[in-house]
Parts: C-alpha cells; sequence; structure tokens
C-alpha cells in the first residue's frame, strides 16, 4: 500500500502571486468598506436603536422603529407616492428617449443639431435645473402659464397644487434624465449592424415595422438598462423635490428618500433612529425592484 503523501507547501512563486493579487485588492476593499459596508452597518445599528434629541443612539429597542413604519399611514402614502413617481418617470424617460432617438435617425436637415440640443441636460446638475423648472412653473411670470393664458387656459398650480405638485417634478426629472437615456440609446443604434436593417429593408420593413420589428428588438439590452438605472434614479431622487416643493403640498410629493431627508436632517430634526429604518426599506425597495427586472423583464430581452 502507497503511503498518504503530504500536501506540498506552496512556492515561493505562488505565494508571490497571491500577495500581489492582495495587494490589488486591498485598495478596492478598503474604499468599499469605508464607504459601503460601515455605513450599512451604522444604519443597521441605528434602526433597532431609539436616540435622544441630538440623535445619538442611546438604548436597543429592536425592530420598534420598522414597526411604528409599517403601522404608519404616512409611511403607507409615502411608499404609495413613491411608486407614482416611478411610474411617471421611468416610462415616459425611457419610451420618450426611444422615440427621439427614432426620429433623430432620419435623414433630415439639422439632425446634428437637434442631437445635441436633446443630449444638454446631460450637462445640468439638479439643482441647476430645478431652479430653471421653478422659473418656468412660477404663477406670476412662469413661461407655461403665459403660454396657457394665450390659449385661453387659466394658470395652472404647479407646484402648490396636490394634484399636480408630483407631475411637475417628475416632469423635471424626466427632462434631466432624458439627454442621458439619448445618449445610450444612440449608442445602441450605432452597435447594430448595418446589414440587418438593409435586409430588413430589401425584405419591405420600413418606417414603423422596421423600428418595431428590428431597431426596438435589437435596443433591448439597452433598454433594458436604462429601466433598471431610471428606476433607481428615481428611488433616489432628493434635490428637485427639495428644490421645487420641500416634499409638499400636503406631503403630495414626499417619497421614500425624501422622508428619509425629513425624519434626520430637515428643520432641525435629528429622528436618526427612525431616518435609518426608513433607508433599509428603502435599500430593500430597490433590491426587490431590481430583483424582479433582472426575473421577469431580462428574459424578454433579446441579445444579439
Amino acid at each position: 500500500m502507497g503511503k498518504d503523501r503530504m500536501p506540498r507547501p506552496p512556492s515561493p512563486a505562488r505565494l508571490g502571486e497571491r500577495a500581489l493579487a492582495w495587494a490589488f485588492l486591498l485598495p478596492s476593499l478598503a474604499v468599499f468598506a469605508v464607504f459601503l459596508g460601515y455605513p450599512l452597518y451604522r444604519t443597521l445599528y441605528l434602526s433597532t436603536h431609539a436616540n435622544d434629541l441630538f440623535g445619538a443612539p442611546t438604548r436597543y429597542i429592536g425592530l420598534q422603529h420598522y414597526a411604528d413604519l409599517l403601522g404608519s399611514a404616512e409611511f403607507a402614502r409615502t411608499l404609495a407616492t413613491t411608486g407614482l413617481f416611478v411610474l411617471l418617470t421611468v416610462l415616459p424617460g425611457v419610451l420618450g428617449a426611444l422615440a427621439l432617438v427614432l426620429l433623430l435617425e432620419s435623414r433630415i436637415r439639422g439632425v446634428r443639431a437637434f442631437r445635441s440640443a436633446f443630449a444638454l441636460p446631460f450637462a445640468f446638475s439638479v439643482a441647476s435645473a430645478s431652479v430653471v423648472f421653478g422659473v418656468f412653473y412660477n404663477p406670476a411670470t412662469g413661461v407655461l402659464d403665459g403660454i396657457l393664458s394665450r390659449l385661453g387656459i387659466g394658470p395652472v398650480a404647479w407646484l402648490t397644487d396636490s394634484n399636480w405638485a408630483l407631475v411637475s417634478v417628475a416632469l423635471v426629472t424626466v427632462w434631466l434624465n432624458l439627454g442621458y437615456n439619448v445618449l445610450v440609446l444612440s449608442a445602441g443604434l450605432g452597435s447594430i449592424t448595418p446589414e440587418i436593417t438593409e435586409a430588413a429593408r430589401l425584405d419591405g420593413a420600413g418606417g414603423w415595422r422596421l423600428a418595431r420589428s428590428v431597431t426596438v428588438p435589437l435596443l433591448g439590452p439597452h433598454l433594458f438598462f436604462l429601466v433598471v438605472v431610471s428606476t433607481i434614479n428615481s428611488l433616489q431622487a432628493l434635490g428637485q423635490i427639495n428644490i421645487l416643493t420641500l416634499g409638499g403640498p400636503d406631503h403630495s410629493t414626499t417619497t421614500l428618500n425624501y422622508g428619509i431627508y425629513e425624519k434626520a436632517f430637515a428643520n432641525g430634526s435629528s429622528d436618526f433612529g427612525s431616518a435609518s429604518a426608513q433607508a433599509v426599506v428603502l435599500l430593500l425597495v430597490v433590491l426587490a425592484c431590481t430583483a424582479v427586472q433582472f426575473g421577469v423583464v431580462e428574459r424578454k430581452v433579446h441579445y444579439s
């Protein structure tokens, strides 16, 4: 019978390769731990503790903050507002960009100038775009009400009417995302092999039929990417809500992310425990939406 062979120790060259691999990984792991790992741990810690007037944790209370949120009618309304806001921003933003890209592919004079104009929102920050739209929405001097008055329509309280406020903020968000969405879809359109579209035209496809049967299916991966990214961005929207409406009127524009800001920082508030619990809920909502999109929507995406 042969004797059991003892495992050989790793060679110096192998050890050197492992050390080099860890040397490359450690900076990224350190950044991940500092900016993602520790904040997540701290959020979970605060969400299970009561806090004093200055926001410092005092005693362990378990899942009490989560129970208070789930039993709150205000939190249920915030969830509904967040879902509606996502619907008002994601679908119009992606479909609108798709329509613009298809139009911009038409062989019309001056199309390059239109491409530059539609990519312009990509250069605007949330703050600057919100201030500009705030001027547009102004009931006294705003451009939109001026146009409506010429059409014989009375002024609209864009930001002070609870029926219009969320739509108005969603419009700003769609405009902000438009440049990026157009850029991604234009890149996707450029990656389509010309022979495919040429063969479709030879078979008699053109115009709407070509777009529906060939172009849009081939843009499926890009559209799916934009849906996922736009959903996450909408769930994290904060700046435009804070500048334009402050979550009002009557909390009609208070989303999950803005609710976290209200509880933790707005108006001198320092309810970090409840805000942290709401932040964990937001994280779970983002993960759930992303999982559903990858589990359901991605199956219908055609990867060429």
